[in-house]
């Protein structure tokens, strides 16, 4: 039941773009096309996993023995640049169009403050290395939830007719307001 609990709470009720406004670059940069959501949301979620098994041996097999945990921030940001840089040379390889429109979003996952933000949470919360990837794992898919709900919405906005001054980024900036508090709604489920 905790592990259903962390994947609720992660996607939803804790989601790291709209509850907890952590990732908003990506957010509103990636997210004119669902296509290029979903691809920057599997991005995400594969460094995001990856890097939580690495954060978590890192600050307890590595940092906390040798007494030296005031470098969590920086060990975790080279992690994380490290496995950008792979996830980049895959992507050039297998997918050169979405490398393409992923553009320059796809190097700054590296200083995405929503991957690093769950390296820290998941050794502020304490959770052992299972729940840790359950946390990361849930958080990148609430992340890309939020891209693809998002995306989907500006897509449908492009077609509207609206005002000339709402066009754009104003309407952007509303819709996803709506969404962050569409997505409190859930806040009372766990």
């Amino acid at each position: 039941m905790e592990y259903l609990a962390i994947i609720i709470a992660s996607i939803f009720v804790n989601n790291i773009v709209l509850a907890q406004f952590l990732g908003i670059c990506p957010f509103l940069g990636v997210s004119s096309k669902v296509e290029t959501s979903l691809g920057m949301g599997a991005a995400v979620t594969f460094v995001m996993a990856i890097s939580s098994i690495a954060a978590y041996l890192i600050q307890y097999y590595v940092l906390e023995p040798l007494g030296i945990g005031f470098l969590q921030t920086i060990a975790f940001i080279l992690v994380i640049a490290a496995l950008v840089q792979m996830v980049e040379i895959i992507l050039k390889k297998m997918s050169p169009a979405l490398y393409q429109a992923l553009g320059i979003f796809l190097p700054l996952i590296t200083t995405n403050c929503a991957v690093l933000g769950v390296a820290i949470l998941l050794v502020q919360k304490e959770y052992n290395l299972l729940e840790s990837v359950t946390f990361a794992v849930s958080t990148a898919i609430g992340f890309t939830l939020a891209m693809v709900l998002f995306a989907g919405l500006r897509e449908r906005l492009e077609l509207a007719d609206l005002p000339k001054a709402m066009k754009g980024v104003p309407v952007a900036l509303l819709t996803a307001g709506i969404l962050a508090m569409a997505f409190m709604g859930f806040s009372g489920l766990v």
